[in-house]
């Protein structure tokens, strides 16, 4: 059995890196949008389909660290469904989490697993990536978004 939280929220990173959900090109996808991180090298490409503000199907591709696949692999899962506002709301409690380390929120879930990152500054950028891809894709953006 897992010691403590950490170690269960480590083997759920590790699962979804290395076996990550809706890890392909969607084909039908309306929206795309191209994110990176120069410092380490993560790459990811969101697809969305929406239908009006709804995110109706959304997938991913991309090389990167293990919680920055992770993420994406987790962030799919959870946006399944979700309005425009809903993201953004996530977006939100997903980045103060992984800078503070504070779980707010009601739809965090699954994504709680990264409330650890805060503890290594540098892989923040690494975790969030996704995120600021997904926001950019329902906004209709084309620019590739960078956390830098």
């Amino acid at each position: 059995m897992f010691d403590d939280l950490g170690d269960l929220y480590q083997q759920v990173i590790l699962d979804h890196s290395k076996s990550p959900r809706n890890f392909l090109k969607m084909r039908n996808a309306n929206r795309v949008a191209h994110g990176k991180n120069p410092l380490c090298g993560d790459q990811v490409v969101m697809y969305l389909l929406m239908d009006g503000d709804v995110i109706k199907d959304i997938s991913f591709q991309g090389s990167g660290c293990a919680i920055s696949k992770a993420s994406a692999s987790l962030l799919t899962d959870s946006l399944k469904g979700k309005d425009k506002e809903q993201v953004k709301r996530l977006f939100d409690d997903v980045h103060n989490m992984v800078t503070t380390g504070k779980v707010n929120g009601d739809d965090i879930g699954k994504l709680a697993v990264f409330a650890g990152v805060h503890k290594f500054p540098a892989r923040v950028k690494c975790a969030i990536l996704p995120w600021h891809a997904v926001v950019a894709a329902i906004e209709g953006e084309t620019e590739p978004v960078s956390t830098e």
